[in-house]
């Protein structure tokens, strides 16, 4: 599934997608494309994976979770007193 492309940046800054990667990811002429800076290099994604990893990042131990079972075992104590 992965593959390794490289790519030489051209006049003005200019990119070109390898043809072989284009088709298998689907990339039409007018794509939008988004370049993310990461600690580990630049990352070239589709919006709907900039989405995906911008919620992948964003999960986190679910905090209403957190709080109930706090309350509850406040009430626990309380109610053992």
């Amino acid at each position: 599934m992965g593959g390794t492309y490289p790519v030489v940046m051209g006049d003005r800054g200019r990119l070109v997608v390898p043809a072989e990667l284009r088709e298998r990811l689907h990339l039409d002429a007018g794509t939008p494309l988004v370049l993310v800076e990461t600690p580990h290099g630049v990352v070239l994604a589709t919006r709907e994976q900039v989405k995906a990893l911008v919620r992948q990042s964003l999960r986190g131990p679910d905090l209403v979770d957190e709080l109930l079972a706090d309350r509850r075992r406040q009430a626990a104590a309380d109610d053992a007193a």
